[in-house]
């Protein structure tokens, strides 16, 4: 009864081209490919199955909607699911990747609309999604996604234009830990903010 995509083996080319891309020994790739084949036999993650998995973190939240930003983040080629190249890619920029990296994926996946600035119903609708992924209840001390979003804006947006740019995003992240941790809903490492 075995399953014979369990055998299935990684392409030597993803094999080095993931080997010089990502912080990954080839052990530890390999070891990573036959968990998604395993968890994915056709060797694609459908947003489906992604929200399935990672929804299982939150168990006090709904993390459909959060999913859906962070998956759309992963199908860089915008198929609809996700490759193992563009599974690994992803999971080493969020797991191991320094802050700049990290940041630059974050402002990918708060810039919804993919125009290159993050305008503030974009701000408001992944504050919204990341509330309802840790199942927070606004209580009165609590800060809405409205009042959130117009905080991060008060303080990143420079030129007060109304939209931050991947430069004030960046920037601004990187000089406030607490906007950081918010926004990559990360702890800040300690570079972070620190003069």
């Amino acid at each position: 009864m075995g399953n014979s995509n369990s055998n299935k083996k990684l392409p030597q080319e993803d094999l080095n081209f993931l080997m010089t891309n990502t912080q990954f020994t080839k052990k530890q790739i390999k070891k990573w490919y036959k968990g998604f084949i395993k968890d994915c036999p056709c060797g694609q993650l459908s947003r489906k199955k992604f929200i399935e998995v990672y929804s299982g973190f939150f168990p006090d939240g709904n993390a459909e909607e959060f999913c859906t930003h962070v998956f759309r983040t992963f199908d860089k080629d915008n198929s609809g699911k996700i490759d193992f190249n563009e599974f690994l890619l992803a999971i080493n920029i969020t797991s191991s990747g320094k802050p700049e990296e990290k940041l630059n994926w974050a402002f990918q996946m708060y810039d919804i609309d993919g125009n290159g600035s993050i305008e503030r119903s974009e701000m408001e609708e992944i504050i919204k999604a990341i509330y309802m992924m840790i199942g927070t209840v606004i209580s009165a001390e609590e800060m809405s996604p409205q009042k959130r979003t117009n905080e991060i804006f008060d303080k990143m947006d420079k030129n007060k234009d109304g939209v931050l740019t991947k430069e004030e995003f960046v920037n601004g992240c990187l000089a406030d830990k607490q906007l950081y941790s918010i926004l990559l809903a990360d702890e800040a490492p300690e570079e972070v903010g620190e003069e």
